[in-house]
């Protein structure tokens, strides 16, 4: 079975290069022909999973790694050859990652990482072990994150800190320690995780709403800062992803609102996008590969990925 795979990817090898695609010299080093021929087949037929090239040797750090969208910007990242720092307040979640992404890709360089992203001191400790261990920071992701639903009247100032703090004080934190050592390389991506709740706000949602919006602004300043040492910035604003974060808001609001689990879903979370579907941690993923790697004209930028909910 290996060897009529081989054959058949040969084949097809062949016949794209008589299509003009291209090949690097010396390396069969096809770009549509290989995606074409490993998409044909399940992973079981091989050891291991095919890996891209759009990120190689690019150190990349993740916070809140270890689930939902961190976790498949994680092993999207990996999958392109990048150096994946998997970080979490969770030390099993995030060696979770790790120990996924090597299952896929045994050769991938990576470093699981515990702390807390709003801790000062383990932060900048934290990525000062990244960058001792590979020597730089070419990107990092700010994702963390939590919720909490309560109108703005029942709501906990103690809530409200926490809140704003993963979302927006670890943002900064996370940005300050990384740039030290892209600043000294003069090249480097920083990628927000934003919300559509960045562009306009929901019912129950103040204290995040309030900081995503931050999130912006803070992107913005360090693109105008980081310009003259070849560092971008950039925010990602998903729609409503079917992560735990988004699962777990499902039941208070319902209560909040009083509706049915499902008439939150329908007339809440999915009702302006213009086909009611979900996006996808997936979806993510790329867009978060495309501004790690894209050209330094994108910069201080936000995009947001729903389905239409929320258009500019």
């Amino acid at each position: 079975t290996t060897q009529k795979i081989h054959m058949f990817k040969r084949s097809i090898f062949q016949i794209s290069s008589k299509s003009s695609h291209s090949i690097s010299s010396n390396k069969f080093h096809f770009h549509f022909a290989a995606s074409s021929a490993n998409r044909l087949f399940s992973t079981n037929s091989f050891q291991c999973a095919a890996q891209g090239t759009r990120m190689r040797g690019n150190v990349a750090v993740v916070t809140g790694a270890g689930s939902g969208l961190g976790r498949a910007i994680a092993m999207k990242y990996a999958s392109e050859g990048a150096y994946v720092v998997s970080c979490d307040l969770n030390p099993d979640s995030a060696m979770e990652t790790i120990n996924l992404i090597r299952k896929d890709y045994p050769d991938a360089k990576v470093l699981s990482l515990n702390f807390d992203v709003t801790d000062e001191t383990a932060v900048e400790t934290n990525i000062a072990q990244a960058a001792e261990k590979f020597g730089r920071i070419d990107t990092i992701v700010c994702n963390a994150g939590i919720q909490h639903i309560a109108p703005v009247h029942e709501l906990e100032f103690k809530d409200w800190k926490k809140i704003t703090s993963v979302h927006l004080d670890a943002s900064f934190l996370c940005t300050r320690a990384a740039l030290r050592y892209m600043y000294k390389n003069k090249s480097g991506s920083i990628i927000y995780i934003g919300s559509v709740h960045s562009k306009l706000a929901s019912k129950l949602k103040a204290p995040y709403v309030a900081a995503k919006h931050g999130v912006l602004g803070l992107c913005r300043s360090v693109a105008k800062e980081g310009a003259d040492y070849g560092v971008r910035a950039n925010v990602i604003c998903p729609g409503f992803v079917k992560t735990k974060l988004v699962e777990d808001q499902i039941a208070p609001q319902a209560k909040k609102l009083n509706m049915t689990e499902e008439e939150v879903v329908q007339k809440v979370f999915l009702k302006d996008t213009v086909n009611g579907e979900w996006t996808t941690p997936d979806d993510i993923a790329e867009v978060a590969v495309t501004f790690a790697t894209g050209p330094k004209a994108i910069t201080g930028q936000s995009l947001v990925v729903s389905h239409g909910w929320f258009m500019e």
